[in-house]
């Protein structure tokens, strides 16, 4: 968490009341692959070592694994007692002109109130209507889909909205299938998948983009699909892909 969000008082008051606050570099855990070496120089040189098999150590590494975007640079974890992850942001993932003290602020009462932000769930709000996840589909190898989920969030939305999800796909070989559903329901795993399925659907080849629209006459929760086509691609291929996710009233 960069210095300048400390600024802000209710911040501190909230770290300093529910969280043990620390810094563990990324190159540290063998994250950045060039400094693998010279890290292992340095602790040789100095006698000593970072386990990176304890269990805070794993969280982390676990997390660079997990949510709406892989990979480094992580800003912070939330992490449970238990060593589980709570939430995750990215530094990176943080769109210009928003107010940062407030974001994340609102990142860790969500992560301490169980909504897991960051982790692959979505949560909407009038003071944040909009957020981008970038994530990777994967063709299945066994049955006719192997989804990538996001669990999007719009109980803020109380009388209800339209929600677009604005769909982008990587130039990799892999096609994609993307499918919304209610929260409570599951996302098909049969064949062939006909409207009355799901609520809203796409089929995208690579470097094609798509728009899906949902209107709601309530807040609610909802899943997000992406696996790829399992009889056009070859099984276990790979694309990337990216969606805009927004709700307006």
């Amino acid at each position: 968490m960069r210095a300048g969000v400390l600024g802000k008082s209710s911040i501190v008051e909230l770290l300093n009341g529910y969280f043990i606050n620390t810094w563990v570099f990324n190159s540290d855990l063998g994250r950045i692959f060039s400094l693998k070496e010279p890290i292992a120089n340095r602790y040789k040189r100095e006698g000593k070592s970072f386990d990176t098999t304890n269990p805070l150590a794993q969280a982390i590494i676990k997390g660079w694994k997990t949510g709406s975007k892989k990979g480094s640079p992580v800003d912070s974890f939330v992490i449970s007692p238990e060593f589980e992850l709570m939430g995750k942001q990215q530094i990176h993932k943080l769109e210009r002109g928003i107010n940062r003290q407030k974001y994340y602020y609102k990142f860790l009462k969500n992560a301490l109130t169980g909504k897991e932000p960051g982790l692959g769930n979505i949560v909407l709000s009038r003071e944040e209507p909009s957020q981008i996840v970038l994530d990777v589909l994967k063709t299945p190898v066994i049955g006719y889909a192997d989804y990538t989920v996001i669990v999007i969030d719009t109980t803020a939305f109380e009388k209800g909205g339209k929600l677009t999800i604005e769909i982008e796909i990587g130039r990799a070989d892999a096609e994609g299938y993307f499918y919304l559903v209610d929260g409570d329901d599951d996302l098909p795993i049969t064949e062939f998948v006909t409207k009355d399925m799901v609520l809203a659907r796409a089929w995208l080849e690579p470097e094609e983009a798509a728009q899906i629209e949902y209107s709601f006459a309530r807040g609610q929760i909802f899943k997000f699909g992406a696996t790829g086509c399992n009889y056009r691609n070859e099984k276990g291929t790979t694309n990337a892909f990216s969606v805009r996710i927004s709700v307006e009233d």
